[in-house]
């Protein structure tokens, strides 16, 4: 059978960089037949992080974003045809994603808007491959959140016949899918939205005391005190108590809300990391707690699940629940967004909607993205 190729790229919230993976669904599975990453030039990535809070001359500089974006995209995708050995004629098309700097759906107008930066036109240009971006606006028009997008692609990849599925992807911001066994009723549906920070505001911290990009494995985290007070007000955020479908980003959970909540109090940096691991861990817990109870497995993906203490206190958290980084279900943390991407942007190619409306609150399914031919 010939081989039916994609790739899927992401930058997420995190900001860390672009992880790519080539997969092939030529026999109606997935199979990552490559995977890169990069990370994100330095004053790329200070624009980016800028150009998600209001400022001077947004227009301009997000254009000249875009193209930059659309570079280090390209040198991913360069990067998974040579060590593939695959040419470019070969893929069909590419999922970008590309970088959202604001997010507030249903806000203003009651459709809002969701901006992700990218330049899809150049990167088709940069690499010779169709480019499928855009993804998240045609379910915004049809009345939903347009995020989370990832349940459709959690539920073919890890749904299973006779158990309760959550899958928690923690990038920059924590997202829920949560997916029935497929041999319930016909009434169980597919379920998932923000849980709310997920590791922006750890790395935010760690990059401000440590100087470095993340806590590996959580270690100054776990070198810390959870601070009771903190923690409660924290947690006292509107947004957790609200009822899905629901979704967030650096608009709300940002250096800004931090620095608010930790006024002038002193208080000891590995403590504060200790809370902020704590508030990531007991969000997504009470948000499985609240509306997944009958899950019996939590796969965790995204650079979270590389926080060895993150996970333990979700162990602690959920006694009930198998707590397994993804690698133990067949795909890498680290891959599991971008070979998302690959899957969306096949279903564009194919005119399959892309969106589940019990997860964004939308009005239907939706074909969803833009192509921007090579």
């Amino acid at each position: 059978m010939a081989a039916e190729l994609f790739i899927g790229l992401m930058s997420g919230t995190s900001l860390d960089g672009v992880d790519g993976v080539l997969a092939d669904f030529s026999d109606g599975c997935m199979a990552v037949q490559a995977y890169a990453t990069a990370g994100f030039p330095v004053s790329l990535r200070a624009e980016l992080m800028a150009l998600n809070t209001p400022g001077d001359n947004e227009l301009h500089r997000a254009a000249l974003a875009g193209n930059g974006l659309a570079r280090a995209y390209a040198g991913v995708v360069h990067q998974l045809l040579a060590d593939s050995g695959i040419a470019a004629g070969s893929v069909v098309a590419i999922g970008a994603h590309g970088q959202t700097v604001r997010h507030r759906p249903l806000e203003f107008d009651e459709v809002g808007y969701t901006l992700q930066i990218n330049n899809p036109s150049l990167l088709a240009e940069l690499t010779g491959i169709d480019v499928v971006g855009d993804f998240r606006s045609r379910d915004l028009a049809a009345g939903g959140q347009g995020a989370p997008l990832v349940p459709a692609f959690h539920r073919a990849l890890f749904a299973r016949p006779d158990e309760s599925v959550a899958v928690l992807n923690i990038g920059g911001i924590s997202n829920l899918s949560l997916l029935p066994a497929t041999n319930a009723p016909n009434g169980a549906i597919v379920k998932g939205f923000d849980c709310g920070p997920g590791n922006a505001l750890m790395d935010h911290w760690c990059q401000t005391y440590l100087g470095e990009p993340f806590d590996r494995g959580g270690q100054w985290a776990a070198s810390g005190q959870v601070l009771p007070e903190l923690l409660a007000q924290l947690q006292a955020e509107p947004y957790f108590a609200k009822a899905p479908p629901k979704s967030t980003g650096r608009d709300l959970f940002n250096p800004t809300w931090l620095a608010a909540h930790l006024g002038t109090a002193t208080m000891a940096p590995a403590d504060v990391q200790a809370t902020l691991t704590e508030l990531t861990a007991s969000a997504c817990a009470a948000d499985l707690l609240g509306h997944g109870k009958d899950s019996t497995l939590l796969i965790v993906c995204g650079g979270g699940a590389l926080n060895d203490h993150l996970l333990g206190r979700l162990r602690a958290l959920l006694p009930g629940v198998r707590v397994v980084p993804s690698t133990d279900h067949g795909l890498p943390p680290q891959q599991v967004e971008a070979a998302a991407f690959a899957w969306l942007a096949r279903a564009t190619i194919r005119r399959d909607a892309g969106n589940l409306a019990s997860v964004t609150g939308a009005r239907g399914a939706r074909v969803l993205g833009a192509i921007s031919p090579a």
